[in-house]
């Protein structure tokens, strides 16, 4: 099956002008044509998106994802280099993870002191009238 391009976009969660801002900076092949000239995304090609979409989301750099999708045509002769890629933005994704959940713990530490803090304002009250 084939996907128009704002099919295309609208599948994959990017927009049009993403879309051919891969294709120029050749994160993505040139879509094949139909016959009326117009770009036909593929199944494959959204799935590729969906990948590089992910990349993205983990903070991975463009010329990261660059070198990646160049060394993705090379086949099984760069399995290394792109297994290393991936476990080196695997490191920066766990050591943000990391330094989020010690946000999350000192957020979690605010609120709770918040609520010791209504809970108290609404017990002195009544202590105050007895």
């Amino acid at each position: 099956m084939t996907y128009a391009i704002a099919e295309a976009a609208h599948r994959s969660g990017l927009s049009i002008d993403t879309l051919r801002y891969y294709e120029r900076i050749q994160l993505i092949e040139p879509p094949a044509r139909d016959s009326g000239g117009r770009r036909a995304y593929t199944d494959d090609d959204l799935v590729w998106l969906g990948f590089l979409t992910k990349l993205r989301m983990t903070g991975m750099p463009i010329r990261m994802m660059r070198e990646y999708a160049k060394l993705r045509h090379q086949g099984v002769s760069s399995a290394g280099r792109r297994k290393q890629i991936l476990v080196e933005q695997r490191t920066e994704v766990l050591s943000r993870i990391a330094e989020l959940n010690s946000c999350l713990d000192v957020l979690n530490y605010k609120i709770a002191n918040y609520e010791n803090c209504e809970r108290a304002v609404v017990t002195e009250p009544q202590a105050a009238s007895a």
